[in-house]
């Protein structure tokens, strides 16, 4: 999982203009429903479907929309945060079995799923992926890749080619500084500096693997389930998609209400829904405290 969702980097560190003008002001929702949030995912055809991850009341609104633009004839691929990329294979045979009453193979796939999600939350997605044939899709970087990428650098896991191929070569340095300020701001500033880097590197992969991940989707359309971070146009997936494809995208951030947020940060969502806050601990908590000369 991450933990970005919360988080608030500048774009003014970046120097991602041209990125950022793909895109344009967020609308604000203050009416989270399922009509609207459809209405939004109809603009479109490739969906960046943000989410804070145990929001229950998100995901209700979420699947019914899925449900509602599915109704209204759109056929997406439905790519998945939630599966690592290894997994691809697996998915694709259970989706592709003959339906057998009594089989549950939505249950079957939840089962393949990456440990730490709560899978009763995404199961309506996968019913409604089985029900209407569509392709499914594991988008994400493993932990243990995730884990590589943070001690060891990109090469850990990408070969140079990979490199490449995903634009990991030559990043500008205001995107690893503006991930670091997510990573910090995501773990309530208790996190050694000298972790910032490494979490950042490990952010920055996943983006990229989740973009290689819904590229052959794009003509079809394609939605994705993701962490809000992750669906931000100026750092996020979009970054890593190609530039005649981001005029495709509609970035759609769930936020709860009077959650501190970069949904203010300018040209980071095409629209921004306010939605109910869920029952939970608060996270920082169980953090360690925070680091000396912090603050």
């Amino acid at each position: 999982m991450t933990t970005s969702c919360g988080a608030r980097p500048r774009l003014a560190v970046l120097g991602l203009t041209a990125l950022a003008a793909c895109a344009a002001p967020p609308a604000h929702d203050v009416d989270f429903t399922a009509p609207a949030l459809a209405a939004q995912m109809q603009r479109r055809p490739v969906v960046l479907l943000g989410e804070i991850h145990d929001n229950a009341s998100q995901h209700a609104v979420r699947a019914q929309a899925l449900a509602l633009l599915l109704r209204s004839g759109a056929r997406p691929a439905l790519a998945f945060e939630q599966f690592d990329r290894e997994q691809q294979a697996d998915i694709d045979r259970i989706r592709g079995r003959l339906r057998v009453d009594g089989v549950d193979r939505a249950g079957e796939l939840a089962a393949l799923g990456a440990r730490g999600w709560g899978w009763d939350l995404y199961r309506p997605y996968l019913e409604l992926a089985l029900q209407y044939d569509l392709p499914i899709v594991a988008a994400n970087l493993s932990r243990a890749d995730a884990m590589r990428v943070a001690k060891d650098g990109f090469g850990a896991v990408f070969s140079p080619t990979e490199q490449r191929e995903l634009g990991l070569d030559a990043l500008p340095p205001g995107l690893l500084r503006a991930q670091q300020q997510a990573v910090d701001d995501g773990h309530c500033h208790r996190l050694a500096g000298d972790m910032l880097p490494a979490l950042a590197r490990a952010q920055i992969a996943r983006d990229a693997t989740m973009a290689r991940a819904i590229e052959p989707q794009l003509q079809r359309g394609v939605v994705l389930l993701t962490g809000n971070g992750h669906a931000r146009r100026d750092i996020g997936v979009p970054y890593f998609l190609p530039a005649p494809q981001r005029e495709r995208i509609i970035s759609i951030a769930l936020i709860e209400r009077g959650q501190v947020d970069d949904a203010g940060v300018p040209y980071a969502y095409d629209a921004v829904f306010r939605t109910p806050v869920q029952a939970r601990a608060d996270p920082c908590l169980s953090l360690p405290p925070e680091p000396p000369g912090r603050g």
